[in-house]
């Protein structure tokens, strides 16, 4: 019988957390910008999954996101029963708190789901 062992994905996943990098041009203001297409969460009250674009819009000042650090980031919430406005304004939050940007805008762009589509949009 095989040892059920976790995978190498899994266990980065598990560990993540949002890592700031120093910005290269912190005297500039320029924008970055990060789509993450294929967001998943789960439904607090369903169990059902919820799926979404992820859009983040910053301008920075002293941190840039290191990019694979967000995309574990955004994977911890896969198995999580959150609501579209919580998990929108949670990853804003964790985003200025790690970053503390100039201006920056998080859309969670929610798939339809019972025939209602929802668009959460938070900035600074």
């Amino acid at each position: 019988m095989k040892k059920n062992t976790r995978k190498y994905g899994t266990k980065a996943v598990e560990k993540a957390k949002l890592i700031p990098w120093e910005n290269p041009t912190p005297d500039r203001d320029y924008t970055i910008e990060i789509s993450y297409p294929e967001f998943t969460c789960l439904c607090p009250r369903s169990g059902y999954p919820d799926f979404a674009a992820i859009r983040l819009t910053y301008t920075p000042d002293r941190f840039v996101v290191e990019l694979k650090s967000f995309k574990l980031y955004l994977n911890a919430f896969r198995d999580r029963a959150i609501s579209h406005e919580e998990v929108t304004n949670l990853i804003f939050s964790d985003l200025q708190k790690a970053l503390k940007p100039r201006r920056m805008e998080v859309v969670g762009d929610f798939n339809v789901r019972g025939n209602v589509k929802t668009v959460i949009r938070v900035a600074l």
